[in-house]
């Protein structure tokens, strides 16, 4: 833990060891598992087609944690920028070599297909053209605490539209989030942990160091500069009673869940 002094030799100012890199990292780590063990079961040749949709921030964990098994995997994004993510520190490090493209026509050539698209993405239309071995989809909802959004999820319809012997949904919750986005988890457990730093005597204030980082990956299309912001230390703690604050951030961390259903 890093301690430092603050205004004053009286008000010390401690900053976590975790970054929010590693935040993400841990969150991602859960679903890219999960994902993992479940396509092991289905026991397919390790030259197989794996099909990843959607990069930001599931998919280019996915693919990464795929890279140390199984040599044909392709990773497709509308956004041709995002391809940079493999070769960075999101979701860990490309064990062995991914094959990133843009043209969406390549979803349909896999064996096994993973939708991590949510929102707005791949339509019940376009699902129904597959004809796979499987198909896992991510559910962009966490805790159904949200009626609009409940109402906007169609990631069962995509799945009932799909031909496979092997279906199944990706599910992560744990902290009351609307959604199971990474950046969503992320802010959400880093609210949580501002609070228990404020409830310790002796706490003057607590900051995290989060931005609104989607503007930087998706309207400047800066990975670099993403990269930069997010390797500092998560959380910087005002107070006179110096206490560790990463344990705090596991024990929020410990409560995010993923499985598959």
């Amino acid at each position: 833990m890093d301690i430092d002094t603050g205004i004053t030799s009286e008000v010390l100012t401690i900053k976590s060891e975790t970054k929010l890199i590693d935040i993400f990292n841990e969150i991602i780590s859960k679903k890219s598992e999960a994902v993992f063990n479940y396509i092991e079961t289905l026991n397919i040749s390790p030259d197989s087609k794996i099909i990843v949709i959607g990069t930001y921030f599931t998919g280019v964990g996915i693919v990464k944690k795929l890279s140390e098994k199984y040599e044909n995997v392709l990773l497709v994004d509308i956004y041709p920028h995002l391809e940079g993510l493999l070769y960075t520190d999101v979701g860990g490090k490309l064990k062995n070599k991914v094959d990133f493209s843009s043209n969406l026509n390549l979803i349909y050539t896999g064996d096994i297909v993973i939708d991590t698209t949510g929102f707005g993405g791949i339509d019940v239309e376009q699902s129904s053209k597959f004809d796979i071995e499987g198909f896992i989809i991510e559910d962009p909802i966490a805790e159904d605490n949200d009626c609009l959004l409940k109402d906007k999820n169609n990631i069962y319809e995509r799945l009932n539209a799909v031909k496979s012997p092997n279906k199944a949904i990706l599910k992560t919750k744990g902290i009351n989030t609307k959604t199971s986005g990474t950046m969503t988890l992320t802010i959400s457990l880093l609210t949580a942990v501002l609070n228990k730093c404020l409830e310790k005597e002796g706490t003057l204030y607590s900051v995290c160091e989060m931005g609104f980082f989607e503007e930087v990956i998706f309207k400047e299309k800066d990975i670099d500069k993403f990269i930069e912001l997010t390797n500092v230390s998560a959380l910087k703690v005002s107070t006179i009673s110096p206490f560790n604050c990463d344990d705090i951030i596991n024990e929020e961390l410990n409560k995010i869940t993923s499985k598959m259903i």
